[in-house]
Parts: structure tokens; C-alpha cells; sequence
């Protein structure tokens, strides 16, 4: 799975025929023989996100196609990395800039007012070259978010960042797949090589000078989701 091309600033993940669903800009379930991973320039702001990206794609020598999945990012695509195993392949691409926190004891806040969209930081794209429906591919989005979270606290102590996106994929004519779960050959797949790929595109993008903030004051951006909520027992009938 993955034909994996990066030009200029553009990361294209030929995948003849497949099947998506993306998280990110424009998402949903797609057929489309391709998608692609962007990089963006500072101070991003375009009033037609769609038509930029279309031209973008194009300078880059590639084809847009339709309905080619796109993702945003912040981060240099030198940074990208591919991990494989078994029936699935995936693509990452990493950035900490504006990490996002979930504390265990919140001392409570206030939720934010809704922000402008921004390109994601923390890129994850899988695909496998099983058939799964619709339920399928959508639990192995979550899957796939699952083991970004895990990757991530580990390494740098934040599940994710304000921006994240993840865009899953199959082949509509392999083998079928009735479920994508943990314990299934996809699912343990896709977990392993999203840690494997999400690790190695950190160590890429922070091998230098520049480092992890250590926290959510030391970023550039950054939100720590600490409002309290009101819990109740459901209703007993």
C-alpha cells in the first residue's frame, strides 16, 4: 500500500483505487487513486484553502486529481517517514509546536472560542490492502489515533496537538477484513507502524537545535483542556 513521492514540499501516497476517510480539511469517505500530504509556508492564510492546495499540488508536478485526500502541515516533508508491515503501510509527518494537554486533575478553566483552521501538526495516513467497510475503515482512523496518543505521551509527554489529522485507506478489492480492532492483523499493523513511523518523523524533525517543548507554556501555541464538567448517572428505566 503506498507509492510514497516527495517534491517540493509536496508528499503524494499513490494508492490506485482505494478507499478513504479523512479527518482533515474537506474529509469524508473518498475513492480517489491518491492522496497527499502538504507542507505549508508561515503565516498560511489563504481565502480558498482548495484552489491553493490544487495549485500547489500542480507546481509540484503531481496530479491533483479528485477527491485526493489532503492534509496540511507546518512541518518540512524531508521529514516524512514511511513505516510497512504485514497489510499496512503508513505515512507521518510530526510537529510540537502547539501541543495539547488533557490533565487528570484539571483546576478548571473555560472552553476556548473556536479558531481559525490551521494546518495540522501531527499527520498520520494508513492503508492497508485488505477490503473493510465503512465501519471498519472508520475504526482504524481510531486506531490510528490511538497509537499516535500512545506514541507521543511517551516520547513527549503530549497525546497530540491542537491540529492533528488522520486519514485512513483500503483496497476495495483485497481481502476482506471484518474488523480493523487491536487484536486483529490489521489493527496490531497499523498500530505498530504508526509508532514506528510517528517516532522516526519526531527524531527527524527535532534531530538539531530545535527541541520538544517541554510543556505547553514553552510552546509557541498550545492548550491544556482543563474546564470541569458536570457528570450524572444515566437514567434508570
Amino acid at each position: 500500500m503506498f507509492d510514497a513521492t516527495v517534491r517540493d514540499g509536496v508528499l503524494e501516497l499513490a494508492a490506485p483505487g482505494a478507499r478513504w476517510l479523512s479527518t482533515g480539511w474537506d474529509g469524508g469517505f473518498a475513492a480517489a487513486d491518491r492522496a497527499f500530504n502538504v507542507t505549508v509556508p508561515e503565516g498560511w492564510h489563504p481565502d480558498d484553502v482548495g484552489s491553493w492546495a490544487t495549485d500547489r499540488i500542480t507546481a509540484a508536478g503531481f496530479d491533483p486529481g479528485s477527491d485526493a485526500p489532503l492534509l496540511l502541515t507546518g512541518v518540512a516533508q524531508e521529514h516524512a517517514r514511511i513505516a510497512r508491515c504485514g497489510p499496512v503501510a503508513v505515512a507521518a509527518t510530526v510537529g510540537l509546536s502547539n501541543p495539547a494537554t488533557l490533565p487528570m486533575e484539571p483546576s478548571g478553566g473555560t472552553l476556548p472560542t473556536d479558531p481559525e483552521p490551521v494546518a495540522g501538526t501531527v499527520n498520520v495516513v494508513v492503508g492497508t490492502t485488505r477490503a473493510l467497510d465503512d465501519a471498519a475503515l472508520s475504526n482504524l482512523v481510531a486506531v490510528a489515533a490511538e497509537a499516535k496518543a500512545a506514541t507521543l505521551l511517551d516520547a513527549a509527554g503530549f497525546p497530540g496537538t491542537t491540529s492533528d489529522a488522520v486519514v485512513a485507506a483500503c483496497d476495495p478489492d483485497g481481502e476482506p477484513s471484518a474488523y480493523s480492532g487491536s487484536a486483529t492483523r490489521v489493527g496490531a499493523a497499523a498500530r505498530a507502524c504508526v509508532r514506528d513511523a510517528v517516532s522516526a518523523s519526531l527524531d527527524s524533525r527535532y534531530d538539531g537545535d530545535d527541541d520538544v517543548p517541554p510543556s505547553v507554556a514553552d510552546a509557541r501555541h498550545g492548550v491544556a483542556t482543563d474546564v470541569l464538567t458536570e457528570v450524572s448517572p444515566a437514567d434508570q428505566s
